[in-house]
């Protein structure tokens, strides 16, 4: 619950609060302001037309990346080094999965070998 004089909006995935107090006879002026930007719909992969887009994704450790089949075809999501796979996703299906650690991490679809994506985390 905001404390008196504070203002918290949220609004989609973008929380900012603003807090601000004004005193009369000794003139005293206090600001301050938060933003914070969560926008999950940024850690976002779309597999469509048989591609993954972004093909690339850059996203900060703990990050949960989700991969959605928009395709007419099932797909897979497998690392290439065999840290996450999603099975297999058929047309709407989605796969999420959370990198705890920084690196690069390139998948590929096992269905179709030519389809490839990398998520770099920092």
């Amino acid at each position: 619950m905001p404390s008196p004089g504070s203002t918290t909006t949220t609004s989609g995935s973008t929380t900012t609060t603003s807090t601000s107090t004004t005193t009369s006879s000794s003139t005293t002026t206090t600001s301050s302001s938060t933003t914070t930007t969560t926008d999950d719909s940024a850690n976002r992969v779309i597999i469509k037309d048989f591609a993954f887009a972004p093909a690339t994704l850059t996203v900060p450790v703990g990050a949960s990346v989700t991969w959605r089949n928009d395709d007419g075809f099932t797909h897979t999501v497998t690392a290439d080094g065999g840290s996450f796979s999603s099975g297999i996703l058929a047309p709407g299906a989605t796969f999420s999965h959370t990198f705890n650690s920084a690196g690069t991490f390139p998948y590929h679809c096992g269905l179709h070998a030519f389809m490839s994506g990398t998520i770099t985390v920092q």
